[in-house]
């Protein structure tokens, strides 16, 4: 058989390849999108931090504390000191009596959010420690034009009889960079742990759950006051007991108190944090699975490196080749 030329075909295909590759991040709305994964990741590093999250974990546990002085110390002393009944404490200290009874749910949430932002520190650095968001498109968008590049180059030399082996091996060349970006960038350890963060923080960012905790915190505010400028000054005032008896008695009280300033400070700009990125998370959830984001690049790699081995072997023909006679 004899030499008819080069192979058009692998050619063909990976300028299709090619041309999906740069035209992926349009399908997936990455330039728009990406950006926002940048923006949310920045606004979220102050807070997931091992050190501030137990932090907040321990405010928590001091309000704790001081809603259990409530139910075992101070609601006994209203009833037993003032004669109040449970109706009319709630009457006469309604924010007190609403904090009290709406603890149970403020702890649950608090608590499940914290331990959601704990067990998500190793997996936020994970992602942290990825290529910025903004530049994810380009990662598509470049080598896709350049593969489909070289893929038009060896079409048009081989329109013109010319050898394609040169392209052919710039293909495969550019094939298997394609291949091994993943592992440089670390993506097979460090996207899925991307996509377990955002599995895992998908009931907690909604506008709906962040406003109930918003919520919780006038809650803890009024319930602070109250029993700041009410409660504590009423069984003062009807000489139920001393104040301070009462700082001996109910030191977790005081301590709510006292450091109620410092709990807000703290907590308001990470829930305000939280609320700023809702549009962000959203749009990072709507990208595909990062699981996924390595074998985008493994999979057209391979395809590519393949036509470019096949690109590099000349076409035969079947019919057979002349033989002179003497």
């Amino acid at each position: 058989m004899a030499v008819k030329g080069t192979r058009r075909w692998p050619l063909v295909a990976a300028l299709v390849i090619g041309l999906g590759l740069a035209l992926a991040p349009v399908a997936f709305q990455m330039f728009s999108r990406a950006p926002k994964g940048g923006d949310m990741i920045d606004g979220f590093r102050p807070y997931m931090r091992p050190a501030k999250i137990a932090e907040f974990q321990g405010y928590i546990a001091e309000l704790r504390a001081a809603d259990h002085e409530f139910s075992t110390g101070l609601t006994p002393m209203l009833q037993d000191r003032l004669g109040l009944t449970d109706a009319q404490i709630r009457t006469q200290f309604p924010p007190f009596a609403t904090f009290h009874a709406d603890w149970p749910t403020i702890d649950a949430d608090m608590t499940d959010m914290l331990s959601k932002m704990e067990r998500n520190v190793d997996n936020y650095e994970a992602v942290a420690a990825l290529p910025p968001f903004p530049l994810f498109p380009w990662f598509f968008v470049a080598p896709g034009l350049i593969i489909a590049g070289l893929a038009g180059w060896g079409l048009r030399r081989s329109g013109r009889g010319l050898s394609s082996r040169p392209v052919a091996i710039a293909l495969v060349v550019m094939g298997l960079g394609v291949v091994a970006a993943p592992a440089i960038f670390q993506m097979f350890s460090r996207a899925p742990k991307g996509a377990d963060m955002s599995d895992d923080f998908r009931s907690l960012m909604t506008t709906e759950k962040l406003r109930s905790i918003q919520g919780y915190f006038v809650a803890i505010g009024a319930g602070e006051g109250s029993l700041r400028t009410g409660v504590l000054p009423g069984l003062e005032a009807q000489d139920a007991v001393s104040a301070a008896s009462l700082e001996n008695e109910f030191p977790d009280a005081q301590a709510f108190i006292r450091d109620w300033p410092t709990m807000f400070r703290e907590f308001a700009p990470m829930i305000g944090t939280m609320q700023g990125n809702v549009d962000n998370y959203a749009a990072v959830d709507a990208l595909p699975p990062f699981g996924l984001f390595p074998w985008f690049f493994v999979v057209p790699g391979v395809l590519v490196a393949a036509l470019g081995i096949a690109a590099g072997r000349p076409q035969r023909s079947d019919a057979p080749t002349p033989t002179s006679t003497v």
